[in-house]
């Protein structure tokens, strides 16, 4: 009994270092969020609580027209790497050949080169072929960096659906493109919303990409930050960081919720194909 009663017991050194760790990974986030409320203009010392610098972002045009280009870059980016990533997963889950097997290597690529090299070549491409620089390049420069991530996601989900699924909707008289309609789409919703999410993450803060993609105005907000620091960091960026870690928080919530309403109140694939009757 004493024995076990010493093995349930937490290791004092491994509580010491999960507090650490922790300590270290959050405590520059509060200290974001607490200096969004100072009332002083000093990113080192705490004068008081005031919300002068949230009222200084809301008359600060230059932050709001790069908060508002980083929010439209993000989600064109994710809408456009969802869709056609998802379209790659399918084509190739369904590629057995060694020819398949290729493109799957080449398509994870963009996860081990270098953002830097990518960042350059779409650089390159761009005044190639003479396209001015933009948020159009910025969003295609994203969309094509992010189409590798929903890629891997949404095949690790389809890995996990069996064949047969969609065999047995076509026995059920689905065509092709509807049993993939009514029956893959819904079992990967809860990739696709991981995907997005991460994605909308990766380019909202995505900085690289951004500074060699993006024209003279409106930029990106973390290219706007880079380039305000020659001038002075204003601590309205501490603003906008807690506000963007408020939003980042609701987003995980909705993702942890999203999944579990369609299995609770949708219909099941097998409702969808036979209409509800399942006699």
């Amino acid at each position: 009994m004493a024995r076990a009663r010493r093995l349930e017991r937490k290791p004092v050194l491994a509580v010491i270092v999960t507090a650490v760790f922790f300590a270290w990974l959050y405590l520059p986030i509060l200290a974001v969020a607490l200096f969004s409320l100072n009332d002083k203009k000093s990113l080192s010392s705490f004068g008081g609580f005031s919300l002068r610098w949230y009222d200084d972002l809301v008359h600060n045009t230059a932050l709001l027209d790069s908060l508002v280009a980083s929010l439209k870059i993000a989600t064109v980016a994710t809408l456009g790497s969802l869709v056609l990533g998802t379209m790659l997963a399918l084509g190739l889950e369904r590629v057995t050949s060694r020819r398949g097997r290729v493109i799957g290597a080449v398509t994870l690529l963009p996860l081990v080169t270098p953002e830097i090299v990518t960042g350059v070549a779409a650089l390159l491409l761009f005044t190639g072929i003479g396209l001015k620089l933009s948020m159009t390049t910025v969003i295609l420069a994203e969309i094509t960096f992010s189409i590798a991530y929903v890629t891997v996601i949404v095949r690790g989900r389809l890995a996990g659906i069996a064949g047969e699924v969609e065999e047995a909707a076509r026995d059920l008289g689905c065509t092709p493109s509807q049993a993939v309609r009514l029956v893959t789409l819904p079992t990967l919703v809860p990739a696709l919303v991981g995907a997005g999410l991460l994605v909308f993450a990766l380019v909202f803060d995505d900085f690289v990409l951004a500074f060699f993609t993006t024209g003279v105005d409106p930029q990106p907000l973390p290219v706007r930050v880079y380039s305000s620091i020659r001038f002075g960091v204003s601590p309205a960026i501490n603003a906008i960081g807690t506000l963007m870690l408020l939003a980042s928080a609701l987003l995980i919530v909705a993702a942890l919720w999203v999944p579990r309403l369609f299995n609770r109140g949708g219909a099941s694939s097998l409702d969808l194909i036979t209409g509800g009757d399942q006699r």
